[in-house]
């Protein structure tokens, strides 16, 4: 049985434990906290690992020259875009209006919520504090940020190093194949963290707050549905090509990354439909679409942004300005440290919460419905990545044009 299938049993059995078992069910907890305390346990060199990993293996096929350059802005722009499709998305609907959290928020060992926190610092502070004066000390003390520059920094030393890298490039790949095989057998327990939370949750809020997991779904299928549109005028504006030959000579990639939920079991297929169906040069193809996969998740910054906010409005915290843009960044780098791996938002989502102090617990709730929401954001992922390759191609000139518009037989 597949795993998406086993959380959906447990997603059942939970709401049934709930609703038989009421305030008892409290006692079923300690299955997901189990399962996200081992998400916590792995979450730091996760995130060290796999960031730096993907900063060395750009060496020589990413590096800056001017496709690469104009491919990695347009990879972050989008990014960038999503998560304020995202954030918009939160606000506007609410889907964390009408759940109560208050319950996790009491009974967590997590730092107090912004809500209470001291004011925020100056940005000659926040700049500041973005350097890690002991970096084992940010890793023990969960500082993302400062964890994510010193991967940065880390990284482009090791790249202009050079060929003598290579063995430490090496190790630090299979370090992150390591880290990426942990969160594999971690998120194996998900159908058993999901029956705790969803059980403790039913039974101690009733079976109401599903209706908000409902709307969470809605919320999150509509902003991928507008991303998915932008692409399209994207390729109108840009490439100055009509998005409709796109669109449908697309559609077999899609149906890959949306059975599969991973846009690197999905690379392949996209990579010869984009040669073979839409014109896409091979050189540019097979440098871009790689590059994409390891940088560009617009599916999973969307995600990340709206249940930031469902998580936040769940609480009753309000956020301030600079809580929105601390979510802009770490939205950003979250969808790329996620890249190309089955519920590896789940994880990074650890981090998008941490960085504005709210509580991780509540991401047991949502596990029952991330696997559908997961194929959803894999498509918008790969279709993504194609468009921005197909722009990038015609700028310089080599798309070819008739067979982009010819008609399939």
């Amino acid at each position: 049985m597949k795993l998406w299938q086993q959380v959906l049993i447990g997603l059942f059995l939970g709401v049934v434990a709930g609703v038989v078992l009421g305030e008892k069910a409290a006692d079923l907890k300690i299955f997901g906290t189990i399962f996200i305390s081992l998400i916590k346990m792995v979450i730091v060199p996760l995130i060290f690992f796999a960031l730096l990993s993907g900063i060395t293996s750009m060496d020589g096929q990413g590096n800056f020259t001017r496709v690469g350059l104009k491919g990695f802005s347009a990879y972050i722009l989008t990014a960038i875009f999503a998560v304020l499709i995202g954030l918009t998305a939160g606000i506007v609907f609410h889907p964390g209006t009408g759940v109560d959290l208050h319950a996790i928020l009491s009974s967590s060992d997590v730092a107090q919520p912004v809500a209470t926190a001291k004011a925020p610092p100056t940005v000659t502070e926040f700049l500041l504090n973005l350097i890690p004066v002991n970096p084992l000390n940010s890793m023990v003390n969960d500082n993302f940020l400062q964890i994510i520059v010193f991967s940065i920094f880390t990284g482009i030393t090791i790249n202009l190093i050079g060929e003598k890298a290579k063995p430490l490039k090496e190790v630090i790949y299979s370090a992150s194949q390591m880290a990426f095989k942990m969160i594999e057998l971690i998120i194996r327990l998900a159908p058993l963290g999901v029956f705790g939370y969803i059980s403790w949750v039913v039974g101690t809020q009733g079976i109401e707050i599903l209706e908000s997991l409902a709307k969470l779904i809605v919320v999150v299928l509509a902003a991928c549905t507008f991303q998915y549109l932008v692409f399209g005028l994207m390729i109108l504006v840009f490439a100055r090509l009509s998005p409709l030959p796109f669109y449908r000579k697309i559609l077999f990639t899609q149906s890959i990354a949306f059975a599969t939920s991973s846009s690197k079991a999905t690379l392949s297929t996209a990579m010869s439909q984009l040669q073979e169906r839409l014109g896409v040069s091979k050189t540019n193809s097979n440098f871009l679409m790689p590059l994409g996969v390891c940088i560009n998740m617009d599916g999973t910054a969307i995600y990340l942004g709206i249940c930031a906010l469902f998580f936040a409005q769940a609480y009753g915290i309000d956020l301030t300005t600079q809580n929105y843009m601390m979510l802009v960044l770490t939205c950003t780098l979250g969808s790329i440290g996620a890249a190309g791996i089955p519920s590896g938002s789940i994880i990074f989502m650890s981090m998008v919460l941490s960085s504005v102090g709210l509580p991780i617990e509540g991401i047991g709730i949502i596990l029952g419905v991330d696997r559908v929401l997961d194929m959803v954001r894999t498509t918008v992922n790969i279709t993504g990545d194609s468009a921005i390759t197909l722009i990038v191609d015609k700028s310089e000139g080599a798309l070819d044009e008739k067979l982009y518009y010819k008609k399939d037989v």
